[in-house]
């Protein structure tokens, strides 16, 4: 089944910040806004069990607890393991993404893409999400951020254990679709250069986005449609620099990043575009792309990307940023 065929629409609802990232979030508030992106027509939720070691997986869960089940789309992760025993969160190492959750749960989070470990990681996500079934699974976080050198052996590990896992649970019908959820290209171009299992798309996060995209340009968006893979594009705001934040990469952003957002925003600005319709509508031009989502902490933000998305760009906004060189000459632009 193509991905486009399981996605309820464009704009879905990345609930990494549900696990406490960068911040903690009073419960209220992370259940207010899960409220608000259904009232707005939001359909498919995205979470994960490294989110705040399971707290981004029970906060969803029981907001979307009443809701019909018919209704909605949901796609969590399989390659980490949240136990019952505690450990300190600070001594977790994370790779490059840090102390990203040092708000969340303290419980042990074990990273594990066996074949088993993969079967129970679905059944703990199931009970976290009361919920009887999981529409997509993302084999999490196999790439050189987390695991830097030893990132090809944890892909081989997955490709023997997790990837002929949820192959076999898309083939009983128990999920309807899996790939790969990660911050880097390479990863997927390695699955898609795989005779088999063939996923029936990706998650990838920060790397197509108006402030780092040549790679993914290049390299794998015209695989992936040749495919019939679509991808899911997470942090479109590039971890909020795009949109003024002071991070990129979930670490402060680099002089570079700050000039570039810097022009962006002044061709935006001379034109009324907002910055988060600009970094919202440049992915979904791509033909690759099935979706977007960003996520929010606050039930305000779920507005505010709604609007961005429905905004009405004008075309010579983009022929500025691809003459300003802020584009690459070969990306798909919107309108």
């Amino acid at each position: 089944m193509a991905l486009r065929d399981i996605l309820p629409g464009t704009l879905g609802f990345g609930t990494a910040p549900l696990g406490n990232m960068f911040r903690d979030i009073p419960d209220d508030e992370a259940r207010a806004t899960v409220d608000a992106a259904w009232n707005d027509g939001i359909r498919y939720f995205d979470t994960a069990p490294l989110y705040g070691a399971g707290l981004a997986e029970l906060r969803l869960g029981e907001a979307l607890a009443e809701r019909p089940r018919a209704d909605y789309v949901i796609s969590t992760k399989v390659g980490r393991l949240i136990l019952d025993e505690k450990e300190d969160v600070s001594a977790r190492d994370q790779g490059e993404k840090g102390s990203l959750f040092a708000h969340g749960r303290d419980n042990r989070v074990v990273n594990d893409y066996s074949y088993d470990a993969t079967l129970r990681s679905i059944e703990d996500s199931l009970e976290r999400l009361r919920t009887d079934r999981i529409d997509i699974a993302w084999v999490h976080d196999v790439a050189q951020d987390f695991y830097g050198d030893s990132w090809l052996e944890k892909f081989e590990s997955a490709r023997t254990g997790a990837f002929r896992a949820l192959d076999r649970l898309r083939d009983e019908g128990t999920i309807k679709g899996w790939g790969l959820g990660v911050n880097r290209v390479e990863a997927i171009e390695l699955l898609l250069d795989l005779d088999e299992p063939k996923p029936n798309g990706c998650l990838l996060a920060g790397r197509y986005t108006l402030l780092d995209h040549d790679r993914a340009l290049q390299r794998l968006m015209p695989k992936a449609a040749g495919q019939g893979v679509g991808i899911v594009v997470g942090g479109p705001y590039s971890s909020g620099a795009l949109v003024g934040g002071p991070n990129f990469e979930y670490a402060p952003a680099s002089q570079a990043i700050l000039d570039k957002v810097a022009r962006i925003k002044a061709i935006a600005e001379r034109h009324g575009v907002s910055m988060k319709a600009a970094g919202l509508q440049f992915p979904l031009a791509n033909p690759a792309v099935a979706a977007v989502i960003p996520g929010a902490s606050r039930p305000s933000r779920i507005a505010e990307d709604r609007a961005a998305l429905e905004e009405n760009v004008p075309s010579a906004f983009w022929r500025d940023l691809r003459d300003a060189k802020l584009v690459h000459p070969d990306a798909p632009l919107p309108g």
